[in-house]
């Protein structure tokens, strides 16, 4: 099958809370839907270490730090602010901003299309912030407003693969992990 020449979309956009063992590694819940997906940005966070001997650059060092950037939504849903942001709902069923509450963590994974195949991904270890409020009086006509939360993608140790990891892909040609992927937060188990 042919390689992508273009990617371009977001869709099926899920989170999942993960649980942090002592080891490092991660058990994620079942992932819930982050509908509306309107645009992901992410960077790429790390540094390049020149060493210098020789008179030139005899080693580079390049760190990988994960991804930080910004996730544009319809609207964030409430379970979601409970879930992985530490809102509370009270007995009268408010959703709740507790001030002190440290944000969960959880793996987000989205779904990018292409010219001839669907690549997922997921990041596996992601912290967020809150979104902001704003909105604007309707007028002729009604202009949605979206919600941005920004999110830190990290990695975390898997230990099948002796390794820490941030992300891993796949495309809809591997049909056993492309159908599971947003049932349960995929975990290599080998290379």
């Amino acid at each position: 099958m042919a390689e992508n020449k273009i990617k371009y979309g977001i869709k099926n956009c899920y989170y999942a809370v993960a649980t942090i063992a002592s080891n490092g590694t991660a058990t994620y819940g079942t992932p819930a839907p982050l509908a509306g997906a309107v645009s992901i940005s992410l960077s790429a966070e790390g540094e390049t270490s020149p060493f210098y001997a020789d008179n030139i650059v005899y080693y580079t060092a390049i760190s990988n730090n994960g991804y930080s950037g910004d996730l544009e939504l319809a609207l964030v849903p409430d379970d979601f602010l409970k879930d992985c942001l530490g809102y509370i709902v009270d007995s009268d069923g408010a959703y709740v901003e507790d001030a002190n509450a440290a944000p969960g963590h959880f793996a987000l994974t989205f779904e990018f299309a292409g010219d001839a195949k669907s690549k997922r991904t997921v990041l596996y270890n992601c912290v967020a912030t809150r979104p902001e409020v704003s909105s604007e009086t309707k007028g002729e006509s009604i202009e949605p407003n979206t919600e941005t939360i920004s999110i830190t993608a990290t990695s975390i140790y898997n230990s099948s693969l002796s390794k820490d990891v941030v992300k891993a892909s796949v495309t809809e040609t591997q049909t056993t992990a492309y159908a599971a992927w947003n049932t349960t937060i995929h975990q290599s188990t080998g290379t």
